[in-house]
């Protein structure tokens, strides 16, 4: 009977020797990629070409990378129709993958979306 005596204070010794040991060191941040650091206004991503040869100032939130950016927004203008950019509820919804893309009627911003909350936008200067 000693030895079912010993058993709950050996099991007491083990369950509390994690107690008060140092937190287990934090994950080193990853590298920041080679694109302009965010802003609460986001990230600006350059020009993509927009209606008509216009130019328009791609900027990603959250963690929308410039290339995934620039390339909805390529898609997006690329595959508007003219009858779309003419509606007069504004250009589109138009879906580019994961992303619905548009804008009000004579907006001079194009926004896109995912269901994730993902978000870019396209503004012409």
């Amino acid at each position: 009977m000693k030895t079912l005596a010993v058993l709950p204070a050996a099991l007491a010794v083990v369950l509390l020797s994690g107690c008060g040991a140092d937190p287990a060191p934090a994950a080193a941040p990853s590298p920041s990629s080679p694109s302009v650091a965010p802003t609460p206004a986001g990230t600006p991503c350059g020009e993509v070409a927009g209606l008509q040869g216009s130019k328009n100032k791609v900027i990603a939130h959250g963690k929308t990378d410039c290339a995934e950016a620039t390339q909805v927004l390529t898609d997006y203008f690329t595959k508007l129709t003219p009858d779309e950019a003419a509606s007069p509820q504004g250009p589109g919804p138009v879906v580019i993958g994961a992303w619905t893309c548009g804008s009000g009627p004579n907006d001079p911003v194009t926004t896109c979306s995912t269901e994730d909350e993902r978000q870019i936008e396209a503004t012409r200067p």
